[in-house]
């Protein structure tokens, strides 16, 4: 019986029920059970898979979820993964990303400010806070991440954004829509959320960046900023941040504005 670490991030005990729920959605069909082990002091989830389609699950789960290496010595340079930034004010020129490595102890994946700035703003110099601001980047959002080197004698990670994260920024970019991301509430609930307030009519859609992470795609002309108040209240417990398109593409002096 099989015990993964899924790219999952709970923050109380309806998040516990959820993942439960959609785990045997999702997994409908095959000859496998789930069960939630537990989970880590970072808030991930742990399951064991067992069953005749086990490794099946386990494939169709890395590929929707999501699976953390959990050791170092599993983490292979110019792989694409998962992780989540953690402790965003806590450094000025790198982006640590919790990848799920627990062991022998607990290592973070990091993106350079050099990376970030190559890769995201054409190679200005700008501090860290400024692009977190730019890109809506805030506590525990799921980014995916290239390997690009690692090393086992001194504990470190380094990583890049992938193209796949780039390519979200882009069509982000290019829609000229306000994004308000929102971590810690599903898809669900963030529905239930927005008929309480009213918001139905100003917003195009809900994108899922992850189980418990959303994007609200607004309405062109509907500031993201001035939702907050409102779904906040009915949403105590979630962290918000904002992508501001024309505020990229005024950054980036327009020219510039989908080279990244």
């Amino acid at each position: 019986m099989p015990t993964v670490m899924l790219s999952v991030k709970v923050r109380n005990n309806f998040h516990f029920k959820q993942v439960d729920r959609f785990l045997n959605s999702i997994l409908e069909g095959l000859k496998v059970k789930t069960e939630i082990c537990g989970v880590t002091s970072r808030g991930l989830i742990q399951i064991a898979v067992s069953g005749e389609d086990e490794k099946v699950a386990l494939h169709y789960l890395a590929n929707e979820l999501g699976i953390c290496p959990v050791s170092l010595e599993n983490v292979e340079k110019f792989v694409v993964i998962k992780g989540y930034i953690i402790d965003l004010d806590k450094s000025k020129d790198k982006l640590h990303i919790d990848i799920g490595v627990s062991s022998p102890k607990i290592i973070n994946a990091t993106i350079s400010l050099q990376h970030l700035q190559a890769q995201l703003i054409d190679g200005r110099k700008v501090a860290l806070k400024k692009i977190a601001q730019l890109f809506g980047f805030c506590e525990n959002l799921p980014l995916t991440i290239k390997i690009s080197n690692m090393d086992e004698e001194n504990d470190y990670i380094d990583a890049m954004l992938s193209e796949k994260q780039l390519a979200q920024y882009r069509n982000w970019t290019k829609s000229l829509l306000d994004r308000l991301i929102i971590a810690g509430t599903s898809a669900y609930d963030l529905r239930l959320a927005l008929k309480r307030t009213g918001l139905n009519r100003d917003i195009v859609k809900i994108e899922s960046l992850g189980l418990f992470e959303q994007a609200v795609v607004c309405q062109l002309g509907t500031d993201a900023v001035g939702l907050i108040p409102k779904i906040g209240r009915s949403l105590p417990n979630a962290t918000f941040s904002v992508f501001n398109p024309k505020r990229v593409l005024e950054f980036l002096n327009y020219a510039t504005a989908f080279t990244f």
